[in-house]
């Protein structure tokens, strides 16, 4: 099929190229005495009422045809693309009028639009090819609507929002890239259809007006001798035919070509670096918040998925966030970002980053300070860069929009990143697409990408849940490397209880949409007082865990968001519960130094060797 297409379409750019040069005069030329002939060895087509050759004619047409053809269809697309492009950057009010106007625009058969507009722009070539274009965007605009819809959920989407990008940012880089080959397939067809509808308007006498001449007004004025000669009417049929079949073949074949691309094959997992250990840690607050409330309405009532979190990160500190799906890690850290879905809305008593106060801040303002002081790590790595980009831009996008760093400067501060986490070949790997990398690869490059604007804040939400044990080690020590040389704070959120102990500070333990307890990370096995902490803890299995009998778990689910009880959210599943947990809910209480507890009935602390030994304790 390629063969014959591509020699489909070399005939047609043959004949308009030379159709005008090689028969424009005899195209043009009158003859009296050969007035409407019909096919002869001199005129294989005939003549018109004019003594004109129809052959030359016909061939005269093929530039005239198919380039006001293509020029609707890119002006079409062009403007189409652009409307349902910018539905994945917008806001959701604005989300939700375009996507009205997309729905307005195709209720309108596009044919009879172009009909009428071409009527009210005035008969004539341009006329016909803006009404086309008009006629033929709201398509383009649906199309393109459905697949940035996709992208804009992306965790690279969210990422590049973190990094405070432009909206015409997001789009030419992040949105438009993804979707291209698509839209680009849509377009070719699209132009074979546009032919057929350009020669239908000059047809109907509303496209192309003589002296000039097309396809579609070369067969109006054979059709008239239809019955007695009718090869001057059907030659400029199938030449329309003809051209049609050609784009759309086009569009197959770059389909087919598509879908056959193979990736290539994985490098070699490079060996470890050296890093840098030249910058101390400070002790000030980078994050302080207290009472951090989200609300998402839904059809269903309005959800409270975060109630009341309080929380404070020093520079340099590793803070776990751990809990059970469902009671708000993710969405809190999204808050934080300021990554919240549409319709969801976050409030708070108080809320300060970098020592100002987030609600003192404008919109800019506040994205300009997450740009360059916040940075996440999200738990695919797959899905944290954008598949169409390559690494180096993804890397430098932050440097070169927020700092105006220099290209050949912001790709050697990239390279010295990707040294500092073990990758070095770092021109080879900031030439690669992100599907040339392995898991543990994307990973690494995530980091260096995240600690390349040197934030205050990383917010690694399950960065290692996607990885194997060997590459889990790894990252969390590249973690403790960057906290290290940057003294950078990190919230890591995770489900792993002994990663969780092992590499961080502290730990917040989190359920149903609020901290129940905060300790240091070293006495969260034996020192947790929380009864949910202890269970969650105790549900964990070890190497002197009874092999005869089932894992311990936590009886019943957690609390509906929806839902609005007073009391202690954990007050169903508690062994220890009273009847003051059902109708008042604690508060975080100190119970030593770091340490605190939302409990009106805490554990005692003690040292627990094991599951039965824990079991005994809770009794």
């Amino acid at each position: 099929m390629g063969v014959i297409t591509l020699a489909m379409l070399g005939s047609l750019a043959l004949a308009a190229v030379a159709g005008a040069v090689l028969w424009g005069r005899s195209a043009d030329r009158p003859d009296p005495s050969a007035v409407l002939r019909g096919p002869t060895s001199t005129h294989l087509l005939g003549t018109d009422h004019l003594g004109r050759d129809l052959l030359a004619r016909l061939l005269s047409a093929t530039w005239l045809s198919l380039l006001p053809a293509v020029g609707a269809t890119l002006l079409g697309a062009a403007a189409g693309i652009t409307l349902g492009a910018l539905t994945a950057v917008v806001g959701g009010r604005v989300r939700r009028l375009l996507g009205a106007l997309i729905n307005l625009l195709l209720a309108f058969p596009a044919l009879l639009v172009a009909m009428f507009l071409a009527a009210l722009f005035g008969a004539g070539a341009g006329g016909a090819v803006c009404a086309l274009a008009v006629a033929c965007a709201p398509g383009f605009a649906r199309i393109t609507q459905t697949l940035a819809a996709k992208v804009a959920g992306t965790d690279f989407m969210a990422a590049a929002r973190v990094l405070g990008l432009r909206r015409h940012r997001l789009l030419l880089r992040h949105v438009l890239p993804h979707i291209a080959e698509p839209l680009l397939l849509n377009t070719t067809v699209a132009a074979g259809s546009a032919l057929v509808a350009l020669s239908g308007l000059s047809f109907l006498g509303l496209g192309v007006q003589p002296p000039a001449y097309d396809w579609g007004l070369l067969l109006s004025q054979g059709l008239d001798r239809v019955y007695t000669e009718p090869l001057p009417a059907v030659a400029p049929g199938i030449a329309i035919v003809y051209a049609g079949v050609a784009f759309q073949l086009l569009g197959e074949v770059l389909a087919g070509a598509a879908g056959r691309r193979t990736r290539p094959s994985r490098p070699d997992r490079p060996a470890a670096h050296p890093v840098r250990t030249d910058r101390p840690a400070a002790a000030d607050h980078v994050l302080e918040v207290a009472d951090l409330r989200v609300v998402l309405p839904t059809a269903d009532g309005v959800v409270r998925p975060v109630r009341g979190v309080t929380l404070a990160l020093r520079r340099g500190e590793m803070v776990g966030l751990v809990g059970e799906s469902g009671s708000g890690k993710s969405l809190t850290a999204l808050a934080l970002a300021d990554l919240l879905p549409d319709g969801a809305r976050a409030t708070w008593a108080t809320h300060r980053f970098l020592g100002a106060d987030a609600g003192s801040l404008s919109r800019r303002e506040r994205r300009a300070q997450l740009a360059t002081g916040l940075a996440m790590i999200f738990q695919n790595p797959a899905s944290a860069f954008n598949p169409s980009l390559r690494v180096g831009r993804q890397m430098t996008e932050a440097l070169r929009a927020h700092h105006g760093t220099p290209r050949a400067q912001a790709v050697e501060r990239a390279l010295a990143e990707l040294e500092r986490v073990a990758l070095p070949g770092g021109r080879r790997l900031l030439r690669s697409r992100p599907h040339q990398l392995s898991g543990g690869q994307r990973q690494r490059v995530a980091i260096a990408t995240a600690s390349l604007m040197r934030p205050a804040l990383i917010v690694a939400d399950e960065p290692t849940t996607a990885l194997d044990v060997t590459v889990q080690r790894q990252i969390m020590d590249l973690l403790r490397r960057v906290r290290r040389d940057d003294a950078t704070a990190i919230l890591f959120i995770s489900h792993d209880i002994a990663l969780v102990a092992d590499a961080c500070d502290r730990v917040l333990v989190m359920y149903g949409g609020t901290i129940v307890e905060n300790l240091p990370a070293r006495e969260l096995a034996a020192g947790a007082r929380h009864p949910y902490t202890r269970m969650l803890v105790a549900s964990v299995p070890d190497m002197d865990a009874d092999r005869d009998r089932p894992l311990r778990t936590i009886e019943g689910g957690p609390p509906d968001p929806c839902g609005a009880a007073p009391g202690c959210p954990f007050h169903d599943r508690c062994p220890r519960r009273l009847d003051r947990c059902a109708v008042e809910s604690p508060v975080l209480t100190p119970l030593g130094p770091e340490h605190e507890v939302a409990c009106w009935e805490p554990l005692p602390p003690a040292v627990l060797r094991g599951p039965r030994e824990t079991e005994e304790a809770e009794k």
